[in-house]
Order: C-alpha cells, then sequence, then structure tokens
C-alpha cells in the first residue's frame, strides 16, 4: 500500500490523465499554483493532449518539491490520479509499488493489480450537483484528502482564483464534496485497521 504519510520524500511527481473536455489540465493547474504560490513549494506543469483536444487522451504532469526542480517530466509517477480507462491503461505499467493511485470509479476499472487504490465516484458526484464538468474539482478535492502533499486552504483559494467567476461557490462546494470523501474513506480504513488489531491482540 502507498505511504500516504511520507514527509521524508522533499519531490512528489503527480500524472492526472483523463480526455480532453474533463478539465484534467485546470486540474494539475490548481494543483501546482497551490503548492507554489500558496505553500511554499516549487512546482512544474507539463500538459500533453491527444490527437484532439476534446474526447482525445490527456494528461497533467505535475512535479513539487521542497527544492529546486530541475527535470519536470515524470518517468514513474508518486501520485497517479485516473479519470478514464484509456489514460489509466498509457500509465498503469510506469507505476512503483509505492504509487498512490486514485481513480474515478465509474470510468476506469483497474482489475487485478498489485498496489492498492483509492476510488471515489467523481463523476457521478458531479452530476448529482448538477455540473458533471466539475468532476475534475471533485477529484481535486479527493487528490488533497488524500495524498496531502498540498494543503486545504491553499487548494480551496487556489480553486477559487483558477474557475470561472460566479462560479466560485458552487467549485468549492464540489471539491469539498471530493475531500470530505475522500476523508471519509481514509477513516473507515483506519478504523478497519484497528479493528483488525484488536482482533489479533
Amino acid at each position: 500500500m502507498a505511504d500516504i504519510n511520507n514527509t521524508i520524500a522533499t519531490t512528489t511527481e503527480v500524472v492526472i490523465t483523463g480526455f480532453g473536455g474533463q478539465g484534467i489540465i485546470l486540474a494539475g493547474r490548481i494543483i501546482g499554483k497551490a503548492a507554489a504560490l500558496r505553500d511554499g513549494k516549487e512546482s512544474t506543469l507539463v500538459q500533453s493532449y491527444g490527437p484532439e483536444s476534446r474526447g482525445g487522451a490527456c494528461s497533467a504532469q505535475v512535479v513539487i518539491s521542497d527544492k529546486t526542480i530541475h527535470y519536470p517530466y515524470i518517468r514513474r509517477p508518486d501520485v497517479l490520479v485516473c479519470m478514464s480507462q484509456s489514460g489509466y491503461e498509457k500509465y498503469i505499467d510506469d507505476i512503483k509499488d509505492s504509487t498512490l493511485l486514485l481513480i474515478d470509479e465509474d470510468l476506469v476499472h483497474p482489475g487485478n493489480i498489485k498496489i492498492d487504490f483509492f476510488a471515489i465516484p467523481a463523476t457521478r458526484m458531479a452530476e448529482e450537483i448538477g455540473r458533471k464538468m466539475m468532476a475534475n474539482i471533485i477529484m481535486t478535492g479527493f487528490f488533497t484528502a488524500i495524498s496531502q502533499k498540498i494543503s486545504l486552504a491553499a487548494a480551496k483559494d487556489t480553486v477559487a482564483e483558477s474557475v470561472p467567476k460566479g462560479t466560485e461557490a458552487l467549485n468549492i462546494k464540489a471539491f469539498s464534496k471530493g475531500y470530505d470523501f475522500g476523508l471519509a474513506l481514509l477513516k473507515g480504513r483506519e478504523k478497519k485497521a484497528a479493528g483488525k488489531i484488536g482482533a489479533i491482540a
């Protein structure tokens, strides 16, 4: 299982992947800006589009570090966020045993993989609040809670300044839904782990 509380590593490499139209690049930009402009870290963003912007493959590579970043391209991500099956299949062979994997559970079916992963119905949750296009913001909140690589305050402030005027409150609501879902998932796993330890004792 990925070590989500690793405070020793000073550099975190994040790949966010999906298809054009999901706001993948915006999610990467929010994470990078939150780290650099509000958490006082270094960050880089490299974006990649498929043959067509909407519907084609799309990814954002974000590097977050406590030191100067000399190489912005990612070979083996520390965190892989997948919002499409094709994106998952493209990057899954690049992961490490320690990679933290986050998926949209309705769009990505991981099959039999050796590492643990965290799933959220981000697109479905976005549809429930009436804005399917906000699935990326929900996933950004989920990433913030599970990875703990950017602070909550930095992420929320960056979301508010990165979305279209007039949609700030709804986007913060979407972000909070993803963040709260992530926290609840972590707490559930902690309770389950404590229960197993208690049973063994």
